[in-house]
């Protein structure tokens, strides 16, 4: 009956301090390379073309392109592996699964009146997964920092009284208390005290300084991150063709994201004067959030072969709600016993606003005929502009300056070729997309490569891709205190299949 009763006040449990950090803004800011086969083999430099249910993303005004009413599904295959080196130690992490990418259908209206020049009217819908956040690894090393940096970080000039619990009061109740009228610092403040990771200086209960109850020397670490969820859109879009010579549209977008993760860090010392000697830490987040954006496009045909595009996609606005659990296990030999902090508590954020940066594309194409095509995309995206908001919330003014201190504006370049013999087409594409970051060294820069084949049989398209990527972060496992990074090989690899269907 007891956890029963912890159960469900843990879900009243509300906090009014923030948790959000720049990870979690470049995360939900970034968009891979999605949507249909054709479109992923060229490495999603569409810009220019149009004439594809995913060029429509990049520039609304390709839905005019399409002589035709079309649709398409698209499912992929991803495989993902990390390579991940912690001081002296070396892990791989691999991993798979298979996702429903994209679906979505233009119609065509075409106006059969020769004297009128807009010929074309599309009106598409489209859904698309933007990102997908499914990945895990494992730092494993020996490390000459310990995890008790991390509750240091938060508690000094934290009161000890607001630390120790009074008569009657349990772990749950002190735990939910401070989420409530305090915020994250504190909890964890009360969670490295409670764990006696941390000691303080005076026993007074004003005192507000306070040290590590783990010696000095060397650390045995296992951190342990996973993660799944992804970033979808859901696309209106609406494009008008001009001579079939100019085209211009424009999107409406819903976004929608979910986002889980766990994290687990054990540490193990035989460091002289521990009195702590095992720590087990254990973290999970988990978020909703929907949004919205528009977008406007412009695609020029400049003589016989040269295709001109540009296009402006404009903020997302998310909405985001968030949850998190914790609970830290800690092992003392000096007195053979096995501390267990666990707050069955679930801290309930408030909704908070989260606005991303905008995207300005410009593109260029080489159309020969029914044979051959090639197309560079170049996109430009600042993610310095990258905003939590409130803005006036304290909090959240210390997360906006270290997003503009740290990250910068991003350049991303595509190009893409196709060939085409009878029925068969042959793709390939290469693409170059920098860090956000100015250090260019917690999100490295990411090269990918792509490849693909194309049948028509008339009304019916089947396209089938592959797709890789690779680059090499250097995340921090923890934002205060512990801040030890580990160098992280990623290599994405993709296969894509579409069906289109044309009338």
């Amino acid at each position: 009956m007891k956890k029963i009763y912890l159960l469900v006040t843990a879900l009243l449990a509300v906090t009014f301090s923030q948790a959000q950090d720049i990870t979690d803004a470049v995360r939900y800011s970034d968009d891979g390379l999605s949507g249909t086969a054709r479109f992923r083999a060229m490495s999603g430099a569409f810009g220019a073309l149009g004439g594809d249910l995913s060029a429509i993303n990049v520039n609304p005004a390709g839905s005019a392109v399409f002589l035709n009413s079309y649709s398409t599904v698209t499912f992929n295959y991803n495989m993902r592996k990390n390579e991940t080196q912690y001081y002296n130690g070396l892990t791989m992490n691999e991993n798979s699964n298979v996702n429903f990418d994209q679906a979505g259908a233009v119609m065509v209206f075409n106006n059969t009146d020769p004297e009128h020049d807009w010929n074309r009217l599309s009106v598409g819908i489209n859904y698309a997964q933007i990102s997908n956040f499914d990945d895990n690894f494992t730092a494993q090393g020996t490390s000459p920092n310990s995890i008790d940096q991390y509750f240091l970080g938060y508690a000094n000039g934290v009161p000890l009284d607001l630390l120790e619990t009074m008569d009657n009061e349990t772990v749950t109740d002190l735990y939910r208390f401070l989420g409530e009228n305090e915020g994250f610092g504190a909890q964890q403040a009360f969670l490295g005290y409670q764990g006696f990771v941390i000691n303080p200086d005076s026993p007074e209960l004003d005192n507000t300084s306070y040290s590590s109850a783990i010696g000095a020397g060397t650390f045995n670490q296992q951190f342990d991150y996973a993660a799944t969820g992804l970033n979808g859109k859901f696309t209106l879009n609406l494009a008008s063709a001009y001579k079939d010579v100019f085209y211009i549209g424009a999107n409406l977008n819903a976004h929608f994201l979910n986002f889980d993760r766990a994290t687990r860090l054990v540490e193990n010392n035989t460091n002289p004067g521990s009195e702590t000697n095992r720590v087990y830490f254990l973290n999970n987040l988990s978020t909703l959030g929907n949004g919205f954006s528009a977008q406007v496009g412009a695609i020029v045909k400049a003589g016989e072969v040269l295709r001109l595009g540009a296009s402006y996609e404009s903020p997302t606005w998310f909405s985001i709600n968030e949850r998190t659990t914790q609970r830290l296990d800690t092992y003392s030999e000096e007195f053979n016993e096995d501390i267990a902090v666990n707050p069955n508590v679930v801290n309930i954020y408030p909704d908070y606003t989260l606005q991303t940066p905008g995207k300005i594309t410009g593109s260029a194409a080489l159309v020969l005929g029914d044979m051959a095509l090639i197309s560079f995309d170049y996109s430009y995206k600042d993610y310095s502009s990258i905003e939590f908001k409130p803005s006036g919330d304290p909090d959240f003014m210390i997360q906006n300056n270290l997003i503009s201190e740290n990250l910068r504006a991003a350049s991303t370049y595509k190009v893409g070729g196709e060939y085409r013999v009878g029925g068969l087409s042959l793709r390939g594409g290469y693409r170059i997309e920098e860090s956000p970051y100015k250090n260019e060294l917690t999100i490295g820069e990411l090269t990918g490569y792509s490849a693909g084949l194309g049948f028509d049989f008339g009304s019916v398209k089947l396209d089938l891709a592959y797709e890789n990527s690779t680059r090499t972060d250097n995340p921090q496992l923890y934002q205060v205190g512990f801040v030890d990074t580990a160098e992280i090989d990623r290599d994405f690899s993709s296969l894509i299949l579409s069906l289109s269907f044309g009338i």
